[in-house]
């Protein structure tokens, strides 16, 4: 119910949604100022540089290699990898890869000793795999060993992952008040940090995969509609009532 819920709440809100009902009431009631709105919506939420812009205020700032202390486990959260196309030699990546290439990078430089990876199969997947063993697949073949490698497979959404996590931690006699460094994307960083926080988990953030680019204006930025700008704003928009939702039912 709580994830039918939230994405009902999430479709209506959605930018190009509430586009599509601006310009159909205000061409079948033939309402003129609804319909611009709807129009003007669309090149506000089309436009690259604001779209950029909004994705880099939310998204935190990457830390370097250098700047980072030594960790005894990075946490790596899933949901970066396609289970409606089975295959059983390999991970097909979405995007997202970066959580698991950079716990790898980390794990070699010695920045972190373990790599606890968590996440189930998700809702309605049609692979019997879960996210958490095939991203541990590829780690191990990356080099990394396998004793190295905890594993959470049940959590379907960030709250479990922070609660199975903190079950796993239990289990290996790991303190939860030892700072351990949480891999997940920038954009998702804030609820996750939330939630590991509101189960007891000491952390420090380690942001990947960056939707924002270096803020640069040109005259195309500027003028010219881009689909992958409302996507962006999606993106945002799902984060936030993700958010919402959360603290809502006292997960954050």
């Amino acid at each position: 119910m709580f994830f039918y819920l939230s994405q009902f709440l999430s479709f209506l809100a959605m930018p190009l949604t509430i586009i599509i009902i601006l310009l159909l009431v205000g061409a079948i009631w033939k309402r003129k100022k609804i319909f611009w709105s709807g129009i003007i919506l669309l090149f506000f939420f089309s436009n690259q540089v604001i779209s950029n812009l909004a994705m880099n205020i939310w998204e935190p700032e990457y830390k370097s290699f250098e700047s980072l202390k030594n960790y005894e486990i990075g946490i790596v959260l899933t949901g970066v990898t396609n289970l409606n196309k089975t295959t059983y030699d390999r991970t097909f990546f979405n995007k997202g890869a970066d959580r698991a290439t950079h716990a790898v990078q980390l794990y070699k430089l010695g920045k972190i000793n373990k790599i606890l990876i968590t996440g189930g199969q998700g809702l309605n997947p049609s692979s019997t795999n879960t996210e958490a063993e095939l991203l541990r697949d590829f780690m191990v073949m990356a080099g990394v060993s396998d004793k190295a490698i905890l594993v959470e497979n049940q959590a379907v959404n960030t709250y479990q992952n922070a609660i199975f996590t903190k079950e796993i931690l239990i289990e290996n006699g790991i303190p939860l008040n030892q700072t351990q460094l949480l891999i997940t994307s920038a954009f998702h960083m804030r609820r996750a940090k939330g939630c590991f926080d509101k189960a007891g988990i000491q952390t420090e953030i380690f942001p990947v995969d960056y939707y924002a680019e270096d803020v640069r204006f040109s005259i195309p930025k500027l003028i010219a509609p881009e689909p992958y700008s409302i996507f962006l704003w999606h993106k945002l928009f799902k984060e936030w009532i993700g958010i919402v939702v959360y603290w809502v039912v006292g997960y954050l």
